[in-house]
């Protein structure tokens, strides 16, 4: 089956689909190992992780396309792409779709903010009118080659004009084509319950420590109505404190003697990126000269 198709089905099961957000082909494959059968990387940790500057475009779409052509490469379970504001109208637009589709990406979202954009939740936020978001979905729609292909769309209305603004450009971005719809930063339960009751297209929450949404389980966010969940940023979060740590023990004690407990040695580090599989692929094909010289 094909990841697109894959991906599409998870998103419509019963069962919440859970996304960790990795932020290279190392975290995704981690993320892979664990058990998870989806994951994505948004322009936040990307951005953290490549540039080391926050989530305000400054990362561009090939640097972004680089990323997740390594991931996708690493991974069999389908990877989702963060399609920013398109980089652009709808021309540019279709470009994004086009390129990360390529990747072998399973699907990609698109937000309204206006460009530069930031954070979904940082303060500050400006959105397009309504119609050339719409413009912008149906441009996406057309430009995918796989119609299995998610297309979902983002609004960060809630923060701009509210609740029922967002809601009214959810339904319109769902009868656009979108797939999958994303209601950035809501920051009640009650407005939760709400996106879902009101909005009739499969939608997404986001999970951001420290965020703007409240932080809830799993199997809360599903009971909600929600068919799928992310957590972007986790990942760096977790990475830049277990380096803090790691470095100030080294600092400290003048060895790295005690992180090791919280580590993976050598070994099993080895095999987690594949070196055993790389050696045995070698072996098989130098076999025949190996045998000649005998």
């Amino acid at each position: 089956m094909k990841n697109t198709t894959r991906f599409k089905e998870l998103i419509l099961n019963d069962e919440i689909l859970v996304l960790p957000g990795c932020h290279d082909a190392l975290s995704a494959k981690v993320i892979e190992q664990v058990g998870f059968n989806a994951v994505t990387m948004g322009g936040y940790a990307a951005s953290a992780a490549r540039l080391a500057k926050p989530d305000v475009s400054l990362l561009t779409l090939y640097e972004y396309v680089e990323i997740v052509r390594n991931i996708v490469q690493v991974v069999d379970i389908p990877f989702f792409a963060d399609g920013d504001t398109g980089h652009g109208n709808v021309t540019n637009v279709q470009r994004t779709v086009r390129e990360l589709e390529n990747t072998g990406a399973a699907g990609l979202f698109i937000e309204d903010q206006v460009f530069p954009k930031r954070c979904g939740h940082m303060e500050g936020k400006q959105i397009i009118s309504k119609m050339e978001m719409v413009a912008k979905l149906k441009a996406a729609v057309d430009a995918r080659v796989d119609e299995d292909f998610v297309i979902m769309a983002r609004t960060d209305a809630i923060a701009v004009y509210g609740t029922d603004d967002a809601i009214e450009r959810a339904n319109a971005f769902s009868d656009a084509g979108a797939d999958l719809i994303f209601v950035e930063a809501p920051t009640s339960v009650e407005q939760m319950k709400n996106i879902n009751e009101s909005i009739d297209a499969p939608t997404m929450a986001i999970q951001i420590e420290g965020g703007k949404t409240p932080f809830l389980t799993t199997k809360e966010l599903e009971e909600l109505g929600f068919n799928a969940v992310v957590y972007p940023n986790a990942t760096v979060y977790s990475t830049a404190w277990v380096l803090r740590e790691l470095w100030q023990g080294l600092m400290k004690e003048g060895s790295t003697k005690g992180a090791m407990d919280r580590m993976i040695r050598f070994d099993d580090f080895n095999k987690l990126v594949g070196l055993d599989k790389i050696r045995e692929s070698e072996s098989f094909y130098y076999r025949d000269l190996f045998e000649s010289l005998k």
